[in-house]
C-alpha cells in the first residue's frame, strides 16, 4: 500500500479542494478494502448524494472525508438537518476519514468509522450562514470524532503506519452487534457504557469501577432515575452481544 497521495492526475486541476478530492478518491479506490468483509469497494459514479464508494459483495456504504495536518476533535460535514435524519435511516453510509500532509501528500491517518455509532451526541450543529452569504441561513453541521469511543474509530493507517487487515475486520466485527440497536437511545447508552469501560483502561475489571461514572451518566441521561440499574442491563446486553465476560460476581472481562 502506497502511503503518498500524489499522482500527476491532479495536475490538471487548478483547486486545491479539487486535486484533493481526486486524489484521496483515486487513493481510496486503489487500496481500501471493505472492513466488514475484506471485500475491495468501487466509487459510486455520478456523484450519490449519501455516499463515495460501496461494497459490491456486502452492500455496505461509505463516505469520504479529509482533512490535512492534524486529525483534531472535529470534521466539517454537510447539512445538519440531512445528517441526523439519515441516522434513523437505510441510507446512513459508514464513514473514512484521511487526514493528510499538506506539503508532502503523506497519509498520515486512515480511519473508518462504523455507521452504528452515530447517533446525535456526536452531530455538532454549526451557526446559520449569515444574510449576506450565497446559501443565508443555510445550517451545516460537525462530526465529533473526540465524542466516539476508540472502539468506533478503526484505524487502517496510524500515525503513519499501515495496521494489519485481520485486526481491522476483527476491530470491526467486535462492535457489529450494535447494529442490532435499532432505537437511538438504546444504542446511545450501550456506547456511552462502552465509552466508560474504556476509560478504565483495563481488560479485567469491576461493577464498583464502572459505577463511578454513575453522575457522568446521570448528566447525559437525566430521565434515568435509577442509573446503577441502567448500568448492569447494559453490561448483560454487552455479555449477550459476547463483547465482554462475567468472571465472577461484579467481575467483567473484555473479550
Amino acid at each position: 500500500m502506497s502511503l503518498n497521495l500524489y499522482s500527476t492526475i491532479a495536475d490538471k486541476y487548478n483547486s486545491n479542494s479539487q486535486k484533493i478530492r481526486v486524489l484521496t478518491e483515486k487513493w481510496v479506490n486503489e487500496y481500501i478494502f471493505c472492513p466488514n468483509c475484506g471485500n475491495s469497494i468501487n466509487e459510486y459514479e455520478n456523484n450519490k448524494p449519501v455516499a463515495d464508494f460501496y461494497c459490491s459483495k456486502c452492500n455496505e456504504d461509505y463516505e469520504l472525508k479529509s482533512k490535512k495536518d492534524k486529525i483534531g476533535n472535529k470534521i466539517v460535514d454537510g447539512a445538519y438537518k440531512t445528517m441526523i435524519d439519515r441516522l434513523e435511516s437505510d441510507t446512513n453510509p459508514n464513514f473514512f476519514f484521511l487526514n493528510y500532509d499538506k506539503n508532502s501528500f503523506d497519509i498520515l491517518n486512515f480511519i473508518v468509522i462504523p455507521k452504528h455509532f452515530f447517533v446525535p451526541e456526536i452531530i455538532e450543529k454549526r451557526k446559520p450562514l449569515s444574510s449576506t452569504a450565497r446559501r443565508a441561513g443555510w445550517v451545516g453541521c460537525n462530526i465529533l470524532l473526540n465524542t466516539i469511543p476508540n472502539s468506533g474509530k478503526i484505524f487502517y493507517i496510524k500515525d503513519g503506519k499501515e495496521e494489519d487487515k485481520n485486526k481491522i475486520l476483527e476491530d470491526w466485527n467486535k462492535t457489529t452487534f450494535l447494529k442490532q440497536s435499532s432505537n437511538l437511545k438504546s444504542k446511545g447508552w450501550l456506547i456511552d457504557i462502552i465509552k466508560c469501560i474504556e476509560k478504565i483502561d483495563k481488560k479485567d475489571f469491576s461493577l464498583n469501577e464502572i459505577y463511578q461514572f454513575e453522575e457522568y451518566l446521570k448528566l447525559k441521561h437525566p430521565q434515568n432515575n435509577n442509573i446503577p440499574a441502567k448500568i448492569r442491563q447494559q453490561l448483560q446486553i454487552l455479555r449477550d452481544r459476547d463483547y465482554l465476560s462475567f468472571t465472577n460476581r461484579g467481575k467483567y472481562k473484555l473479550k
